[in-house]
């Protein structure tokens, strides 16, 4: 175990992050959150994102960027842009994990979704980290996918084991009254027993404004955002068939492609926004939070990130949620639309021009989020502060009573 003086707690937090920004995005939110509060606290991210480098990061937090890598439409993972293979790409993943774990030597661990990480890439460093007395917590989102899906999924990959036998406290980003990401699933009481629901994660603004852009509109817009833009072309390419379709739509509309959307396609969708007076895009902006304060609504698929952004700034929202690969969308929205606190439309594989223009004309209609009263709706990173301190406040405790019988 590495020896030397510490200045204050540490926190290491894994992102596996093979595609898109929901991942990255959620541990920079708590990561934030941690040092604002934690004055002495350091906190190191590793991830996998290949535009980790883009985001800002707050003083006493830092990243480790290991190899990325892809996953197919076959399910099957290929390294991002190393030409080596999938297993040489993993092995090294986990080697760099481990050394990284074992010399910034946290108090704390924090593995964001995948219990064992991309292809069991944290199992060697979770043992390690679990023979020092080191606590380890799963963080989950709110939604995983249905439960028919995610069950053998986490059978093929033996995770019970881990959290039975490593995992301290498994933290749920969300509400049970909204979405219970292990339900329906067979769990033993001894798992059930680490959950603690949170609450979701409140967003604010950042820092540094969102860039200024020669296509932001003039005036009040609707934002459509279709997340990283792996998946979010379908979103994109019916707001647009809406807007040719009803000239007379009255909002401006400010489309955020997201940085992995396909280059030609962006290009395609840049022309086509440009032949519209009304409508306005831009690629990407690492302070997205900025332009979704500023909106009069928003139109987006749904991810985690963003719906914790539609309550924290309290936006009209109408979610059209994505149903393939995971329904993890589509739950979230559809539970979401039932408590009032969003809208939902669901793709109908047409893309009916009518009924995309239609929604976002009524968008102006909606109740606010805030209409709805859900307590501790947005307490996910107070909650995730006292959970950090109690476990840091315990391990303290403990080194002490060892110290106090070692010199008796």
């Amino acid at each position: 175990m590495p020896s030397g003086t510490r200045s204050g707690p540490r926190i290491l937090i894994y992102s596996h992050d093979t595609f898109g920004l929901g991942h990255l995005r959620r541990c920079r939110a708590i990561a934030h959150a941690l040092v604002e509060r934690n004055k002495s606290m350091s906190v190191l991210i590793l991830s996998g994102s290949p535009i980790i480098g883009s985001f800002d990061f707050r003083t006493r937090v830092d990243f480790v960027r290991i190899p990325g890598v892809i996953k197919l439409r076959n399910g099957e993972y290929t390294p991002l842009s190393l030409h080596m293979d999938i297993e040489q790409t993993i092995e090294l993943r986990a080697s760099i994990i481990q050394h990284t774990a074992d010399i910034f030597d946290p108090d704390i661990f924090i593995v964001d979704k995948e219990p064992l990480g991309l292809r069991g890439e944290v199992g060697k460093t979770l043992e390690m980290l679990k023979a020092r007395g080191t606590p380890l917590v799963l963080g989950l989102r709110d939604v995983m996918d249905e439960p028919a899906l995610l069950a053998p999924e986490w059978k093929r990959k033996n995770v019970l084991p881990a959290l039975e036998d490593l995992y301290d406290d498994i933290w749920v980003y969300g509400l049970p009254q909204i979405c219970d990401p292990l339900a329906d699933i067979s769990l033993p009481a001894s798992v059930r027993e680490k959950m603690v629901f949170t609450g979701y994660l409140r967003r604010s603004l950042p820092a540094v404004p969102a860039t200024p852009s020669i296509n932001m509109p003039d005036g009040p817009y609707v934002m459509v955002t279709g997340g990283g833009g792996g998946d979010g072309e379908k979103l994109i390419e019916w707001v647009l068939r809406g807007y040719e379709w009803d000239k007379t739509l009255p909002h401006n509309a400010l489309l955020v492609f997201g940085p992995f959307m396909n280059a030609e396609r962006q290009s395609e969708y840049l022309e086509r926004a440009a032949a519209l007076p009304k409508v306005h895009a831009i690629t990407f902006d690492a302070h997205i939070e900025g332009l979704i304060a500023h909106a009069s609504g928003l139109v987006a698929m749904g991810g985690y990130n963003t719906f914790c952004e539609i309550l924290s700034f309290d936006k009209r929202a109408l979610i059209v949620p994505r149903r393939v690969p995971r329904m993890e969308q589509y739950i979230r929205a559809a539970r979401a639309n039932s408590l009032g606190l969003v809208n939902m439309l669901l793709d109908d594989e047409q893309l009916d021009p009518e009924a995309i223009a239609t929604a976002i004309r009524q968008l102006p209609n909606q109740p606010l989020p805030s209409d709805v009263v859900v307590p501790g709706l947005l307490d996910g990173l107070d909650n995730v502060n006292r959970l950090v301190n109690l476990r840091l406040n315990r391990r303290k405790q403990r080194s002490h009573l060892r110290l106090v019988e070692e010199s008796a």
